[in-house]
């Protein structure tokens, strides 16, 4: 008992915060709102650590890396399983949205009103395909890459600066330093920040819950339970068989001991990039590598969340229904399944961060801007499940990157090198 509490305690009071919380918003409602700036406090912390920790620990882990080739290998093992999960995601939000039509036999009436409302984003009919494509991975100035709004831009430079210091050698040696002291500063900061975390969620989730309870329990209801339907079959059947295939019986039975604190934290903050820092320290725990942890953990919380792909496909069939258009057609459903990968990949990674993907999908389909709200109010609802399944995914997947990198016997590996890769 002893031991467990040792390992749990943490994670045992971050819950009970969050309980607490989620009780205190029920009872009060909107009342709680005043107690929302110490949960932004906590959330503004970690924010503003993201961009130096994701720049610095990117950049450092491809820089250190022993040669090119584990580079390309670690790459293109993160490409492909980001590509086969969120395809997964893709065709079971799919079926899913086919069973059980999120607003058949509904009263749209109240929906329809709310597309009389501004949106207040009159762009979003202006954006092309293409120039979303390219607003997503670059930006025109250096400067605006210091933001967390560009996360996913801020990769692609990290990315190409720790390829740029690894090809250089030994005159970079002192800039590969640099990044590793940076790195291992920025953690420091995060441990410290983390000893305020349970006051913060715990304000932060109360205030949530008592400002969306209410919309919670009327319309959208469907789409909520979908919703949550989706989020149990994928979190338990699916991360389990993704863990099984990283590592056999071992794999489940490490990646649901450590699996906890980064769900409750995903649950509690709905913020991707808010569960970098605690995804990191788990998927080391659990005997990740170093350089394979550092690099797929930033770039799975921007760039690969299959929460946002079944949020996506949910979305575009809550329109189409809507305007009457065709669900059972090929090109229809094809176009639905990779609008929704896209949208899942550019989604952004702080809480009311998909703006980005619900512009995409207008665009991309034609609908009018004043349906903005209308999938806005979808993204609120859905959107502690979804980073549940963004985030959490993200550790399974890494599991599933170390046995393409390492081999099947990396478990084993990581047992025999306690020192490098703690697992636990």
């Amino acid at each position: 008992m002893k031991l467990f509490l040792k390992n749990y305690r943490f994670t045992l009071i971050l819950l009970l915060s969050i309980i607490i919380g989620g009780i205190a918003g029920l009872v009060f409602g909107p009342k709680t709102s005043v107690v929302k700036p110490l949960g932004d406090l906590f959330l503004n912390l970690m924010f503003m650590i993201i961009v130096p920790l994701v720049l610095f620990s990117i950049a450092s882990a491809i820089a250190n890396m022993n040669g090119m080739k584990r580079l390309g290998k670690i790459m293109g093992s993160i490409v492909v399983v980001f590509l086969v999960t969120a395809s997964i995601a893709a065709i079971l939000g799919l079926a899913g949205a086919s069973i059980i039509q999120p607003i058949q036999h509904a009263d749209i009436a109240s929906i329809k009103e709310a597309m009389n409302q501004p949106s207040g984003e009159t762009d979003a009919e202006k954006v092309t395909f293409l120039g979303q494509l390219v607003a997503t991975f670059t930006v025109p100035d250096f400067n605006l890459l210091l933001s967390r709004s560009n996360m996913l831009q801020l990769i692609v430079f990290a990315v190409l600066f720790g390829i740029s210091t690894a090809m250089v050698g030994e005159k970079a040696k002192p800039v590969t330093t640099f990044l590793s002291a940076a790195t291992a500063v920025i953690m420091k900061m995060v441990s410290i920040v983390m000893y305020y975390a349970p006051i913060g969620l715990g304000c932060y989730f109360a205030a949530v819950i008592g400002e969306l309870g209410p919309q919670i329990l009327e319309g959208y209801a469907r789409s909520f339970v979908l919703y949550l339907i989706l989020t149990v079959i994928y979190y338990f059947g699916f991360f389990t068989l993704y863990a099984f295939i990283a590592g056999g019986k071992d794999g489940v039975k490490i990646f649901w001991k450590n699996a906890i604190t980064p769900s409750v934290t995903a649950l509690a903050t709905c913020s991707s990039a808010a569960c970098i820092p605690v995804n990191l320290a788990t998927v080391r725990r659990m005997g990740v590598p170093k350089d394979i942890a550092e690099t797929i953990i930033p770039l799975g919380a921007n760039t690969h969340k299959d929460g946002s792909v079944f949020g996506g496909v949910l979305k575009i069939v809550f329109l189409f229904a809507l305007f009457g258009k065709d669900l059972t057609s090929i090109s229809n459903i094809l176009s639905i399944l990779a609008v929704a990968f896209l949208v899942g990949a550019v989604m952004g990674a702080i809480p009311g961060g998909g703006m980005i993907g619900e512009m995409l999908i207008i665009s991309v389909y034609g609908f009018p801007p004043e349906t903005l709200p209308i999938i806005a109010v979808i993204s609120t609802i859905i959107d502690a499940p979804a980073t549940l399944l963004n985030s959490t995914g993200n550790t399974v997947c890494a599991m599933l990157v170390t046995r393409l990198v390492e081999g099947k016997n990396w478990i084993k590996q990581a047992l025999t090198n306690k020192g490098d890769g703690e697992i636990a």
